[in-house]
């Protein structure tokens, strides 16, 4: 029995759509959720079930992104040479930095001084895929072999600092650091460090094997079920004996549900060998059990999997556009969103006082997904017609 390549696209495209609509939820909460102006939702010191649990259910978006490009990296090259495959993987890798830094930091501040720039995950998604530019001219083993090594391996990094505002300071916190720099006024974060980023995309392209034309669909669904199980089983008992694989340790605490919260606040800056075991075990599963007709809910989900960039600029603006207007309605300065607003804890005290509820922010990501379905559908089917126009392809 064998796959038809339909089926294979859509079951990846579905998890793609669920993450998208998930990580809307996280964008959402950074402007309107009321508690993220005054703590960070893993602080468990602050933060409840609740509210841990809608940061936490997000971490899943960024490590499958970065994963299924390397596996659509792979894909794409059965229709490509190696050359051909490489110069279309360091163009889009490029288009992507630029877009990080031009159209999506203007989305998250809409400052046109662009004073502060965060690079943050499509940043480092064009970067890892830039690097696997060269990377894929490698025997399949050795890159496998690197994605091994880094992500098992990388946490040995951790206590390695480099403190200086310099060039060699940005250098190392661009591989494995988040932090920010000042130059000349202007503010730049690494917040997605590329190493790790680069091992889980190496590990996506090596899994793309099992999505070639004529694999054995029972045979995959083994393999991917025995490789989620062991990602996960493997988090549960590195994370039991809190000795390596995160730099924050768990511990127990006032209540069994936030002991759990606990044992799940894996580091995601930069992502933790626990953090990558606990995401990507949980997705590789969801892969190995949606081969499957779609039901009404899947058929929609699909649409936003398809067009995933098409989703992110479009929400990005969507819904920093209403957070103007509902600041403003607030009796706040409209201007506090466009200049000087920076959704976190940290850096907006000033909005102590602002925002929903949990329920209001989770209606206004519903609002936001309903908002945008019809616009990602009409793309996708334009896309679907139009094969034909390789700039599509960037978009």
């Amino acid at each position: 029995m064998t796959a038809s390549t339909k089926s294979r696209i859509e079951s990846i495209d579905l998890l793609r759509g669920i993450v998208i609509v998930i990580m809307a939820l996280d964008h959402v909460r950074d402007y309107f959720h009321a508690d993220n102006f005054l703590f960070d939702p893993t602080d468990l010191s602050h933060s409840n079930p609740a509210i841990f649990f809608t940061r936490w259910i997000t971490h899943f978006c960024a490590p499958t992104f970065v994963f299924l490009a390397g596996t659509s990296a792979f894909l794409v090259g059965e229709r490509k040479t190696k050359r051909q495959l490489s110069v279309f993987l360091l163009t889009r890798g490029l288009w992507l930095m630029l877009l990080e830094i031009t159209i999506v930091s203007f989305a998250w501040s809409f400052s046109p001084a662009f004073i502060f720039t965060r690079l943050q995950v499509i940043w480092v998604l064009g970067f890892s895929i830039v690097i696997l530019s060269a990377v894929i001219h490698l025997p399949i083993r050795v890159i496998l072999i690197v994605g091994v090594l880094i992500l098992f391996f990388h946490n040995a990094l951790d206590n390695i600092h480099v403190t200086e505002n310099t060039f060699k300071g940005f250098v190392w916190a661009e591989l494995h650091e988040r932090k920010r720099f000042v130059i000349d006024g202007y503010t730049i974060a690494t917040s997605y460090p590329v190493l790790p980023w680069f091992g889980i995309m190496a590990l996506g392209y090596c899994f793309g094997q099992l999505y070639q034309k004529g694999f054995d669909v029972i045979k995959r669904k083994k393999i991917l079920l025995t490789i989620g199980g062991i990602a996960i089983g493997l988090f549960i008992i590195l994370r039991g004996l809190n000795i390596y694989g995160d730099k924050d340790l768990w511990s127990p605490q006032n209540s069994l549900a936030m002991t759990v919260c606990s044992f799940l606040n894996t580091t995601k800056y930069p992502p933790s060998l626990l953090y990558t075991l606990m995401t990507l075990g949980v997705s590789i599963i969801f892969l190995a059990l949606s081969e499957r007709k779609l039901g009404w809910l899947g058929n929609r989900l699909i649409h936003f999997g398809r067009v995933p960039m098409f989703f992110y600029l479009l929400h990005l603006y969507l819904i920093h556009l209403l957070a103007t207007v509902a600041i403003a309605i607030s009796g706040r300065p409209w201007t506090d969103t466009i200049i000087t607003f920076t959704p976190s804890a940290k850096d907006s005290p000033w909005l102590a006082g602002y925002g929903f509820s949990l329920l209001g922010t989770y209606l206004v990501w519903l609002f936001i997904v309903v908002m945008l379905y019809p616009i990602c559908k009409w793309y996708d089917k334009y896309k679907q017609n139009n094969k034909d126009k390789w700039w599509l392809s960037y978009l």
